[in-house]
């Protein structure tokens, strides 16, 4: 299983809390490979270039969408190059505000902000990565004039907003969820459309923002042409084990939502994904760093 991103992180948690439940299910070593790089293109294509044997697996997230359209250059295309096994959790961001501004809902936010253009700034950990369009999905829906502060990871970018270097940004509910309950940050709002279990009081965007969806999400793919039997088998054990309650709980941890669903269903998924986040990328002209 390669994980395109460092050990330690959302994706790697989830591949090996799923991975754990596979290799006893099937009696078969899953391993986890880590191989960060250019987004997660790196661990892509390498998947997409190996036997389609069903021994080599992708942990496919909402990155691989977003960089269809924000590499103009890339080697393969997701949707024609690999194969859909199973979704595994999609995990909300949050909308975090330093507590120094004085806003308490997204509608008290907005309000601020059209009073005040130019002048608040929006934090971002990366160019392309999930917070950045979750950032820009918002600017875009609301008319709001945020100054996008990038960062090199939204480890950096989070200590600016703790500090009211910046007053706003959008993250996971992992990283934000213990200076939200210290009372260090403020959260307005969840993206995903129902609330999250990790932070429960905290309402959902689309009560503010109608039809705002933005998070960040994982499953399991293959290199095209992977026999049907096997894909069948991976699908049925990731939605055995999404079910069960251990797992259910692992990932809550990360303030995850099981995706259970068929392979086709995985499949369609990730077309929308990529769809819609083609919309907002080349809609304010977003390039990778």
């Amino acid at each position: 299983m390669i994980v395109g991103f460092a050990a330690g992180g959302p994706t790697d948690i989830a591949a090996r809390i799923i991975s754990q439940w596979l290799s006893e299910r099937l009696d078969r070593a899953f391993v986890i490979e880590n191989r960060p790089g250019a987004g997660s293109n790196l661990a892509t294509e390498t998947v997409v270039n190996a036997a389609p044997d069903g021994y080599t697996l992708l942990v496919l997230g909402a990155p691989a969408a977003i960089n269809a359209t924000l590499y103009d250059n890339l080697k393969f295309n997701v949707l024609r190059d690999l194969t859909p096994i199973a979704g595994i959790v999609s995990v909300p961001e949050v909308m975090v505000i330093n507590p120094s501004v004085p806003a308490h809902t997204v509608a008290e936010f907005i309000a601020f902000a059209k009073a005040n253009p130019g002048k608040i700034n929006l934090a971002t950990g990366g160019s392309g990565s999930v917070p950045d369009v979750a950032g820009e999905l918002f600017k875009s829906m609301t008319g709001v004039d945020l100054v996008r502060i990038g960062y090199r990871g939204g480890g950096p970018a989070l200590i600016d907003l703790l500090a009211g270097q910046v007053q706003v940004m959008f993250e996971t509910t992992l990283a934000t969820a213990s200076y939200i309950r210290a009372g260090k940050l403020r959260a307005l709002a969840v993206t995903s459309e129902t609330r999250s279990a990790a932070l429960p009081d905290v309402p959902i965007m689309a009560d503010f923002v109608p039809g705002y969806e933005a998070t960040a999400w994982f499953g399991l793919a293959a290199p095209k042409g992977t026999p049907a039997d096997v894909v069948e088998t991976l699908n049925k054990e990731v939605n055995t084990g999404l079910a069960d309650p251990k797992i259910k709980d692992g990932l809550a941890d990360l303030g995850g939502i099981p995706m259970r669903m068929t392979a086709a269903e995985f499949g369609k998924h990730i077309a929308n994904e990529t769809e819609k986040w083609a919309k907002v990328i080349r809609a304010v002209n977003i390039k990778p760093e």
